[in-house]
Parts: C-alpha cells; structure tokens; sequence
C-alpha cells in the first residue's frame, strides 16, 4: 500500500489546554473572572469585539510552542464567538490590543520579563498588570503603552480615593479603589459590574423598593389611625388635613377605612 504525500504529514496539535487550574488564588481566578465579565457586558453590543481570558493564542502557524495565555485580553475587528483557542492566522493576523494579567507569586516573572516581550512583539498596544494581594507589584496597578515597539508607562491619575489608569484602547479608566480593581466610564464616572455584581445590585436596588413601600404604607396606616382620634378631639377635617399634609378629600378616604 502507497501512502499519499497529505497521509505522511504529521498532524500539527495545537492544546486547548495545559490542565493546569485557571488561577493559584482565589483574588487571581476573581479578578480574572470580573475583568472578562465586564468587559464582555461593556462591549455586548459589538459583534466585532472578542473579549476572553486564560485562552490559548497561537500566534505562528506550524508551531504550538509559540502561545500565550493572557489573563484578560480584548481584540477588536474579529467575530465575537465562542472558542476553545485562538489562533491568530485564522483571524486574519489581528491579535490582542489590550491584555491585562493578574499577577501572582508563580507569574511575577513572567509577567514582568517574559509576557511583555512576547507582548510586543505581537503588537499587543496595551498591557496591564495588576497585583491582588500587594506583595509582588510596586505599585499594584500597571499599565503601558507600545511606542515604536517598546512598552512605555502610562502615567496614573491620583484620585481622592483611588489610582486611576487611564486605557486609550477600551475607552476606560481602570482604578483601584481601596486595592480592588475596577473598570469606569471616565465620561459618567459610572463603574462597571460584573454578573454578580449586577445582580446584587439589582437585589439591593429591589430590597430598597420594598422597603419604602413598606414605610408608605405604615405612614398611611399612621394617618389613617390618627385621624379618628382628632375627629374625636372636635378637629374639623380642614385643621386634620393640615395636620397630616393631606387633602380634605384624603381626610374623608381615610376616616371611611376599617382599620383592623
């Protein structure tokens, strides 16, 4: 039996995964997790904006070595859609224009030599660091530029209650408040949540509503129990609805209630 030229290659894999744990820390996989979130909520709109982390990307076609797996990254001008890598010659050579990487003891090194080096190369424009716990970073919150292919610091703005770092790339500020990071709209001021955040919110937000009515309703039923005893007093139902900042009509609702 002949084998074909196409029989004799060897098939080239590329791994979707090294089968090691997303993150070493629970600050690392939470910080991770709610860069990828948010930023996929702020881009939902955009069917040309990919937004991903811990994801393989091959960037030299015949070569799996030739990989990297950024924390939190965001590419501009491919589809948006599901993948279990990402290899850049099927997406027409557009890599990541910003990545950010949530640094820990295991990673420091790298993301301090290795990743911007890789990074730049790539043409990656921005490139963010940020460290969790404060023991590897100084200061725990990093950001760069590429300039003529070399990364250059983008300057913080010192803010009464934060550092703030201003991303040209997404549009963003990326802050830390009270050592935890943070994405906001420099235009509103308005932070950015992830899905868990939003529902919090909206949990809170439902917990506050039903409160005030709560409170409407007790000083309703206030009024309605006091407006007997004043009428017994020989207050008219003009003086009553002064006194309770209610009409006149309001008086007579009430006073027809049956209060239990």
């Amino acid at each position: 039996m002949t084998l074909s030229p196409n029989q004799l290659k060897t098939e080239i894999i590329y791994p979707d995964s090294d089968g090691k744990p997303m993150a070493e820390s629970d600050p690392a996989r939470d910080y991770l997790i709610y860069g990828v979130e948010t930023l996929d909520i702020y881009f939902q709109d955009r069917d040309d904006v990919y937004v991903s982390g811990n994801l393989f990307i091959y960037y030299k076609k015949g070569i799996p070595s030739a990989v990297v797996a950024p924390d939190v990254f965001v590419i501009f001008g491919v589809e948006k859609k599901k993948r279990l890598s990402y290899k850049v010659w099927q997406e027409g050579n557009k890599v990541p224009s910003f990545v950010l990487e949530v640094t820990s003891l295991t990673t420091q090194e790298n993301d301090e030599e290795e990743k911007p080096q890789k990074y730049a190369l790539l043409g990656v424009q921005e490139y963010f660091q940020y460290d969790p716990i404060g023991d590897y970073l100084n200061p725990r919150l990093k950001g760069s530029s590429l300039v003529e292919g070399r990364y250059q610091p983008i300057a913080p703005n010192s803010l009464s209650e934060s550092i703030s770092i201003h991303s040209e790339v997404l549009g963003l500020d990326i802050r830390l408040v009270e050592g935890e990071l943070r994405f906001f709209e420099p235009q509103t001021g308005k932070k950015l949540l992830s899905h868990k955040e939003t529902e919090q919110a909206r949990q809170q937000a439902e917990q506050a509503r039903q409160q005030a009515e709560q409170a409407r309703q007790q000083a309703e039923q206030a009024r309605c129990d006091a407006i007997p005893r004043l009428l017994e007093l020989g207050l008219s139902l003009e003086q009553i609805a002064i006194a309770l900042s209610l009409s006149v009509d309001e008086v007579k609702r009430f006073s027809n209630l049956s209060v239990d």
